[in-house]
């Protein structure tokens, strides 16, 4: 079937749009400030619910095939560095110590005893992208803990929305057994969790699931949970909430009501607001913290401002800070 021309540009700028940044191909560049965090110690745990590429895993590393278990990894990266013809950034050297079979109890021993950087990516990513924003995030946070990726099988392609919506409710109950392995190990220090755009939906479902099946003291070790421009319809984001309960306190939302993406999206949805495009007055009627962050939006997009702008980045920080 073809679509109208209007219609078919509409879905192109929602697919651009929603994934994570438009500069999502290009290497890391985050440069390194300090001897904290992944400077100190240049590593990725990774749990992901893709299939891995190889035996060990070869570059690209993880495919955006389903896995029929959650996987867990560690990513080994190479810091920036300068030479002659210029500075390159973070990469990934290799992909090694996987487990296929205990993957939430192997990723809850290699974070045993630290603070976690939990980063959940959104729509049109594949595992590489995804790990660029986990460590751009976690260098211009400075997060001197263990950084980690929860990464789904987003088919990382222009058409692909619907299909990775899919993915990532398909992928809850990984996400689920990961946050539980976690949140029991003894000697453990708090999860910070952030999620961007469509994986907001699914770090919220999957909240829902561990305080319903844990209760209060399953989410005891959870601290801060940063929703960054959440692709959630508003009134499925309000009985989320609700079914947290008095957790709903740890959430803080970065919202923009000049997020281009989540409109376009909010079209393809029939017109319901999405929760990262509603004002700030109804969100903070839900009892969550929320950072407007409309007038720091001066680009064609504006839905990556928790990867592009450092006064929004200090809003994680201090969000961190204050669990």
């Amino acid at each position: 079937m073809l679509f109208p021309v209007s219609r078919l540009a509409l879905v192109c700028l929602a697919s651009l749009a929603l994934s994570g940044c438009l500069g999502e191909e290009s290497a890391l560049t985050s440069p390194v400030s300090s001897q904290v965090g992944l400077a100190r110690d240049p590593k990725l745990l990774v749990a992901t619910t893709r299939l891995p590429v190889g035996d060990p895993p070869k570059k690209p590393w993880f495919s955006s095939e389903r896995s029929p278990d959650l996987v867990f990894a560690e990513a080994r990266l190479k810091p920036p560095s300068d030479s002659l013809i210029g500075t390159s950034g973070w990469s990934i050297a290799k992909v090694e110590n996987v487990d296929r079979s205990n993957a939430a109890q192997a990723f809850a021993q290699a974070a045993f005893g630290h603070n976690l950087l939990l980063y959940i990516h959104g729509y049109r990513e594949s595992f590489e992208t995804a790990a660029t924003s986990t460590i751009d995030l976690s260098e211009g946070i400075r997060f001197a803990g263990v950084t980690g990726l929860f990464t789904w099988p987003s088919a990382a392609s222009t058409f692909s929305y619907v299909a990775d919506r899919e993915s990532a409710m398909w992928s809850r109950d990984a996400l689920e057994d990961l946050l539980t392995a976690i949140a029991k190990t003894p000697s453990g220090g708090r999860i910070h969790i952030v999620a961007h755009s469509m994986g907001t939906l699914l770090t919220l479902e999957t909240l829902r699931m561990v305080r319903a099946s844990g209760g209060e003291s399953a989410m005891e070790r959870i601290g801060a949970v940063v929703l960054a421009a959440p692709d959630i319809d508003i009134d499925l984001f309000a009985r989320g909430l609700e079914r947290l309960g008095p957790d709903a306190k740890k959430i803080t939302v970065i919202s923009s009501t000049n997020d281009r993406a989540l409109a376009v999206s909010s079209r393809l949805a029939g017109g319901i607001i999405r929760a990262g495009a509603a004002d700030r007055e109804r969100l903070e009627s839900l009892g969550v913290r929320v950072a407007d962050a409309s007038e720091f939006g001066g680009g064609i997009i504006n839905h990556d401002l928790f990867l592009t702008n450092k006064e929004v980045q200090q809003v994680i920080k201090r969000a961190i800070e204050r669990s």
